[in-house]
């Protein structure tokens, strides 16, 4: 009887469980889900991560009817077997935007073709690393929530600005499910209030008009106070970008570390990011120069809210050439030089053209450091930061157009909350080198 009893037991036992596919879950979705068949030698790309599926790489497309923009579908092999699932572009060069590889599906599938439950998978991924980095802080409440790629949303940013959230759109399927990813934000215990900022241009070539801001988003505040690193700033959100540049933080922050006692020169200053640092860090004289009157505006009254001196800190207005042509012209000199241009190469077809620029506004600046000085210079350009030495090249022959000799002394790019995804190196847009000029 007993023996008889544990037989029972055992020919009761529940069978094992079977692997959960992206296939199976496709095929118990009501709405049919198209599938982007990939060329021969093409897959492997994307097995090992990339998460843009560009055009040039699909053999062809199976689905009745054919997939819309923003549209979730499956990637597949030759085979017809899914590598991974995404959201679908009708006019971009980026046909797929991957968002989950199979494996990750049969591990945890909770996700799969579901884009609202992933966004709040991966937005809760991403404010575990910048707590774990230590984001926010007392001395900084400005900084990157979301970056794009290298968070695994690829074209959303939300950079955090203290109890107010910026997102930037600049994919079809951000776009699409803009009210969902707000909710996402606004739901946050440190969030009280969202601006929807679209990138109009990039979204032109995504196929969309980029519908004008809500009125919820008009009637926020323009200019909101953070801190960063100890050092108070006013951020317009009508300035460039998301408002503020949080990923040079730590670049301005060694910036103060290293200009006491110092004569510093700030060239495109925006609203006075390195100068400020320098200023703080008891630099003898900072002169700041830019274009734009509304950001000189905001960096003079940065000045005020840090108590700092104005009589030691300044601010023009000028053209960054002019402004170099005439200071080397009364042979003026400075301890430290910083040139941190805008874009100036934002695609890859005006590279060489932009390399020039590069070149002379950096032979200028050189002249204008003092022997033995620094020079910290930046490019915002992804085509020259991921084309491998390209930009010391330009450094090196804008030392030879200047008569003088460099080395570097340190190379960096974004602040750690700027994760970068090595499958996609076009997320590292931002190098920074400090040199020494001799």
């Amino acid at each position: 009887m007993l023996l008889s009893n544990r037989l029972t037991r055992c020919l009761a036992l529940p069978p094992l469980t079977t692997t959960t596919t992206l296939q199976d879950i496709a095929s118990n979705q009501s709405k049919g889900v198209a599938k982007v068949v990939l060329k021969k030698g093409k897959t492997q790309l994307f097995r090992d991560g990339s998460p843009m599926v560009y055009s040039g790489a699909v053999d062809r497309i199976i689905g009745r009817p054919p997939p819309k923009t923003g549209d979730v579908v499956l990637v597949a092999d030759g085979t017809q077997k899914p590598i991974g699932w995404g959201l679908y572009n009708s006019c971009s060069m980026f046909c797929v935007r991957l968002m989950q590889l199979e494996e990750e599906v049969s591990g945890d599938p909770s996700c799969a073709l579901n884009v609202e439950k992933l966004l709040e998978t991966r937005i809760d991924a991403a404010i575990r690393l910048r707590k774990s980095l230590g984001l926010p802080s007392a001395n900084t409440n400005a900084y990157r929530l979301v970056n794009s790629e290298g968070d695994r949303l690829s074209g959303l940013i939300v950079d955090v600005f203290g109890d107010l959230a910026v997102i930037a759109s600049s994919a079809a399927w951000v776009e699409k499910y803009k009210q969902h990813i707000k909710k996402c934000i606004s739901g946050l215990n440190m969030i009280k209030s969202v601006v929807w900022r679209p990138s109009t241009e990039i979204l032109k070539e995504e196929g969309l008009e980029s519908e004008k801001e809500e009125e919820e988003d008009l009637l926020c505040e323009r200019v909101v106070k953070v801190v960063e690193n100890g050092i108070s700033y006013m951020i317009s959100l009508d300035g460039q970008k998301t408002g503020f540049y949080a990923d040079q933080r730590e670049n301005r922050e060694f910036i103060s570390t290293i200009s006491d006692g110092q004569r510093v020169l700030d060239m495109c200053c925006y609203t006075g990011g390195f100068a400020l640092n320098a200023a703080h860090g008891h630099a003898l004289e900072v002169t700041g120069v830019d274009t734009s009157s509304p950001a000189l505006e905001v960096a003079n009254h940065n000045v005020i809210l840090n108590n700092l001196d104005p009589g030691k800190i300044s601010f023009l207005k000028q053209d960054a050439t002019i402004f170099m042509k005439n200071a080397a012209s009364r042979n003026e000199l400075w301890d430290i030089v910083i040139m941190d241009p805008p874009k100036l190469a934002p695609r890859r077809k005006v590279l060489q053209s932009a390399s020039g620029m590069y070149r002379n506004l950096n032979s200028m600046a050189m002249r204008l450091t003092k022997r033995g000085g620094f020079l910290m210079t930046c490019s915002c350009s992804g085509a020259m930061t991921q084309k491998s030495g390209q930009f010391l090249s330009v450094l090196q022959g804008a030392a030879s157009m200047a008569g003088r000799k460099i080395t570097v002394v340190r190379q960096c790019g974004a602040a750690c909350d700027h994760p970068i995804d090595p499958s996609y190196p076009e997320g590292a847009y931002l190098t920074n080198i400090l040199l020494r000029v001799l």
